[in-house]
């Protein structure tokens, strides 16, 4: 089958959550206005996610999957997968399934005139301590960038591949894709998506790498922003 978009799943740790991740994303497959793989980057997990993804990939064509030797991150993980995607779209969505695969249809109704479509969650069902520093993270990022976007920690997005695999990716960095497309003199625009709680396992971000993480990374991304190299051809032969 020739497919035309990628769906990124990052794993770490998410043995409650895989077959649950096999389901929903096996059902939207049917629906998808592309069609549609899904990768799973194993992030170095510790538990049975990898066996779990193993079967899930033999018993599925639409699944594959990469497995890093330790755990090195979710900017590594999405970096990874941007790398392994051939299809012309890429997108991620985390593998808690707080958010839903079927508003990917959402996102890639706008992906036609934009570079990056970002899900911004609405009516989200996280605790009041982790919305507000959430709330508070954004805010200093977008300070920083003045990218416009609300939620650019939303686990659902859809990129155009091309620009995805220009992003110089560091860590921390996942929290500014939408900017490092407008580094690339790209477009984006954020939809509103529907938020879950997380029923099974537990959440990798704390407050620390909610709000102090991204202020330092802030800084970085100012550094490359000064420094960052963008051009375009105008003949070759």
């Amino acid at each position: 089958m020739s497919y035309q978009f990628t769906i990124i799943v990052p794993v770490y740790n998410e043995e409650d959550n895989l077959l649950r991740v096999e389901t929903e994303l096996l059902a939207y497959t049917k629906i998808a206005t592309k069609t549609t793989k899904i990768l799973f980057v194993n992030d170095g997990s510790k538990d049975k996610s990898q066996a779990i993804i193993e079967a899930i990939s033999n018993r599925n064509l639409e699944f594959s999957f990469i497995s890093f030797k330790e755990n090195r991150g979710l900017s590594a993980a999405i970096k990874a997968g941007f790398d392994y995607t051939e299809t012309e779209l890429v997108g991620y969505i985390d593998s808690d399934l707080q958010t839903t695969p079927t508003d990917f249809n959402l996102l890639l109704e706008h992906i036609g005139t934009n570079d990056l479509v970002t899900g911004v969650r609405s009516n989200r069902k996280d605790s009041f301590v982790k919305n507000m520093s959430s709330k508070i993270a954004n805010g200093i990022r977008r300070s920083f960038t003045h990218d416009g976007m609300d939620d650019t920690g939303c686990p659902l997005k859809v990129i155009k591949t091309d620009y995805a695999k220009r992003i110089p990716m560091f860590r921390g960095l996942h929290r500014f894709l939408p900017a490092m497309i407008l580094l690339q003199n790209g477009t984006i625009i954020q939809i509103p998506v529907q938020h879950f709680p997380r029923v099974a396992g537990e959440a990798k971000f704390g407050v620390w790498n909610r709000l102090l993480g991204p202020l330092m990374d802030c800084f970085a991304y100012l550094w490359m922003k000064k420094k960052y190299i963008n051009y375009e051809i105008a003949s070759k032969k």
